[in-house]
């Protein structure tokens, strides 16, 4: 019989059991993470960084309020995300969440902190029109601040706001150089490599000339495609500065093109006889790849001339990369005019990783090449697979002090141009190149960080129509199926027992 004393007895314990929960979930936060890269869990370089800290460090995030689902989202995961950096870093993680959109002077408050609103199209009442929202946070440690102006949806956030927390509790960046004078391109040819690398080191320049070494204060050098031949004796600077610990990754042209005259010829610099003395080849040939990027034909078409996309193997897009910290999360990368690279060293210590293969239908020209960009290409003309265009050497490279070096095979990958030459390239482009500068020059692992969160899931361009269609139409309706087939087996279960309770005799 339900009595007064155990009514009241069970919501005393219901209450009790509330309170324990809510104090738990207050101190532990717990969530499981079935995302391939476990986008929603903390590397462990993020929580070494947030050990680190000398003294609390306060976010103030500046999200509009409203926001349709899928911007919406970005604020809950950005709001879980400080939750476990707060958890990580034993409280010293202190934010709040702003909406600048409230008032006039909160709006001001966030201009004045450097967070500026982006225009998002919301559809309201079947018509779409456009909402001003922002989506940032500022960043104080001490005396210094740091701004994240936008966060961007699908983003690597977990990189964005540890690499600002590392940037305020650096004591002195780490430095590295770019070589220059042998006719490499300039930093400021490299506006999105420049600005990656300016967030967490100390970017400059050096030349190699007969009466200066190279600081050793670098502990990296970055050779981009070189022009210029260098003297033989000068390449002692670049062995003395690996056998002190320096970090090198060069960036080869061994070939170029000139689409303006369609032809293909060889370059020589003299850093080819440099690494080649190291065992690393980059070979005299143009890499040809099935998988490939596309140049702009002009065609006659009746009265109008139009540009048309062709597709022109010159150009590889790789996409088979080694499981490395390098190329963690680089789905696609394009290259320009590249060479195989082949590592032939007789010594067994060195580690030697093929970070970045061609296709499985590729192959390779020895220059002069003739282009024909109308070609029609067969499978006979890549008659062999995975050819490496960058590779990863650590170990005694010279001397007898452990180093690093990368080597691509291809220098203009990561180059946007100056004038009207000047292009944006993609993503994955100048991950691809930070990412190495990384590996070789920062060893706490902030390195996986970059392209976690971003992904890009091309279909594989080789797939037969009809096999696409059967994958377009298998993903619409198998999750229908699954359903319906559910409710089913469900209706018929259910039928049988109500069937068996009917015919049971109870006496």
């Amino acid at each position: 019989m339900l009595t007064k004393k155990k009514v009241i007895t069970s919501i005393l314990l219901l209450f009790g059991i509330l309170i324990l929960v809510n104090f738990f979930a207050d101190r532990f936060f717990l969530r499981l993470d079935f995302t391939e890269d476990q986008q929603y869990t903390l590397s462990d370089a993020t929580k070494n960084i947030l050990k680190s800290l000398d003294e609390p460090l306060t976010i103030t995030a500046y999200f509009s309020e409203n926001l349709p689902p899928d911007i919406g989202k970005v604020k809950k995961d950005f709001q879980d995300m400080l939750t476990e950096y707060d958890n990580a870093s034993g409280g010293k993680i202190v934010y709040q969440f702003v909406n600048p959109t409230k008032d006039q002077e909160s709006e001001m408050e966030a201009a004045q902190a450097g967070i500026q609103p982006i225009m998002i199209n919301v559809r309201e009442r079947d018509q779409m029109k456009q909402q001003r929202a922002y989506l940032g946070a500022i960043l104080q440690y001490g005396e210094k601040k740091e701004v994240i102006p936008f966060i961007q949806p699908g983003s690597a956030m977990e990189y964005a706001l540890s690499t600002n927390i590392k940037k305020l509790s650096l004591k002195q960046k780490t430095k590295i150089a770019f070589l220059q004078g042998d006719g490499e391109p300039t930093l400021a040819e490299m506006p999105q490599l420049n600005q990656q690398l300016s967030v967490m080191y100390d970017v400059g320049t050096v030349k190699l000339t007969d009466t200066t070494q190279i600081p050793n204060t670098y502990k990296t050098l970055i050779i981009i495609a070189p022009i210029d031949t260098v003297k033989p004796e000068l390449f002692s600077q670049l062995d003395n500065f690996i056998s002190n610990g320096g970090r090198i990754l060069a960036a080869i042209n061994r070939v170029k093109g000139d689409l303006s005259t369609a032809s293909g010829s060889s370059v020589y610099t003299g850093f080819e006889d440099w690494l080649n003395r190291k065992g690393i080849d980059v070979e005299d040939e143009f890499v040809i790849d099935a998988n490939a990027g596309n140049v702009m034909v002009r065609q006659q078409n009746g009265m109008f001339v139009m540009n048309t996309p062709v597709k022109f193997p010159y150009l590889p897009i790789i996409t088979k990369f080694a499981d490395h910290p390098i190329t963690k999360g680089i789905e696609s990368v394009g290259f320009i005019f590249a060479s195989p690279v082949k590592v032939s060293t007789k010594d067994s210590t060195l580690r030697i990783t093929n970070l970045a293969l061609t296709s499985e239908q590729s192959g390779f020209e020895k220059p002069p090449v003739y282009f024909s960009v109308m070609k029609d290409w067969s499978k006979s003309d890549f008659p062999v697979s995975s050819l490496p265009v960058a590779v990863a050497v650590e170990g005694k490279i010279t001397g007898n002090v452990y180093s690093k070096m990368v080597v691509f095979g291809d220098g203009d990958f990561v180059v946007n141009g100056s004038g009207q030459n000047k292009q944006r390239l993609q993503d994955d482009n100048v991950n691809l190149m930070t990412n190495a500068i990384d590996w070789l020059s920062d060893d706490t692992g902030l390195i996986a960080l970059r392209t976690k969160g971003i992904s890009s899931r091309p279909i594989d361009p080789n797939l037969e129509d009809g096999t696409k269609t059967f994958l377009k139409y298998l993903n619409f309706l198998l999750p229908i199926i699954l359903i319906l087939g559910f409710g089913v087996v469900r209706y018929q279960y259910r039928r049988k027992l109500r069937n068996k309770w009917m015919n049971e005799d109870y006496v």
